[in-house]
């Protein structure tokens, strides 16, 4: 049986981007512009509990600013317009999903199945001075070859929680695809507050594949000393979007961040189930909203940062608010 239409594009896009890691760059790196690596953390046991999204790690990989293999970037050059200072990224991360109660064996069908992602990422990021824009394309797994529960398990054991007991019923294991666009403007300063700077920065995104597919649209306001020319600290998908590199203007520097993201989601698989199997599923939520705020330090050669969200109902049902913090570390090099 022939494959979807949707699906066959997003092969085709997934065989160009994935060629571009291997092609000979086409812009020499700039040496006072190197790498940067990134880490970040997202856990509901910032919050003390223990419930829907409950986990997600994600290790990123920058490159220097314009050594970006010549392939990527003619395969992304239909969804970046203009180009500017390019740098192209990979990635590799998990997320957790689980219900609200996760002591019951089988697991209440009523409640948010359990679930796990994990996948890699490629892509091309691109700032024009006004504006960064970024495609990213995301491939893996959900199901036990997403090692959801082996992970909780050694997770719980080390910090003596007890064990989920219903990984029996996840999602089943299917393979994923899906691409991911960003647009974040560049921060517009609208005054200063005791010497320090305030500016706000406007942004919209969208995804399409088996894994999420919505369209969003928030704002950041961030206030602070030495304002460094990023867009935020880094986040797992979905979220409102930051970036992996960093430009410090001095050797220190730190601000406070506050922001808003709205989401109209048309598929969520951790919440609809898989797409060609029957599985555990409930009903989704259209609308959903994310509220979050936190700190960045930049010292140096690295920025540390620390964020704070409160996401609003994601599925029918779901009593409470979903919160979790989120640990961010970059390094340049």
């Amino acid at each position: 049986m022939p494959l979807p239409l949707r699906t066959r594009r997003l092969v085709a896009c997934a065989a160009l981007l994935c060629s571009g890691a291997f092609a000979v760059p086409a812009v020499a790196a700039d040496p006072l512009d190197g790498s940067q690596l990134s880490v970040t953390v997202e856990n509901d046991l910032f919050n003390g509990t223990d419930q829907y999204y409950t986990n997600g790690v994600r290790l990123g990989w920058t490159s220097a600013l314009d050594d970006v293999p010549l392939n990527l970037k003619r395969a992304a050059a239909p969804l970046m317009g203009g180009y500017g200072k390019t740098r192209w990224h990979v990635s590799l991360g998990q997320n957790l999903y689980t219900p609200d109660d996760i002591t019951t064996d089988p697991a209440n069908p009523d409640d948010r199945p359990y679930a796990a992602w994990l996948y890699g990422s490629i892509g091309l990021v691109n700032d024009t001075g006004d504006a960064q824009t970024s495609a990213m394309l995301f491939v893996g797994t959900t199901g036990e070859p997403a090692l959801g529960e082996p992970t909780q398990d050694f997770v719980h054991d080390l910090i003596g929680s007890k064990d989920p007991q219903g990984w029996d019923s996840q999602i089943n294991a299917e393979p994923t695809l899906m691409l991911l666009y960003e647009r974040k403007w560049t921060a517009r300063p609208i005054g200063e507050v005791t010497g320090m700077a305030v500016d706000l920065q406007p942004h919209v995104s969208g995804a399409v594949g088996n894994v999420f597919t919505y369209g969003a649209a928030g704002l950041t306001v961030r206030f602070g000393q030495d304002l460094p020319r990023d867009y935020g600290p880094p986040r797992i998908q979905p979220q409102t979007p930051g970036s992996d590199y960093f430009t410090p203007v001095d050797d220190f520097g730190w601000y406070l961040f506050a922001g808003a993201e709205g989401r109209a989601v048309a598929y969520n698989m951790f919440l609809d189930g898989n797409t060609y199997r029957d599985s555990a599923s409930v009903d989704r939520e259209i609308l959903v909203a994310d509220f979050s705020a936190g700190v960045v330090v930049n010292l140096g050669n690295a920025r540390l940062s620390y964020t704070q969200v409160v996401r609003t109902p994601e599925f029918d049902g779901q009593d409470d608010l979903s919160t979790f913090g989120a640990v961010g570390l970059s390094w340049r090099f």
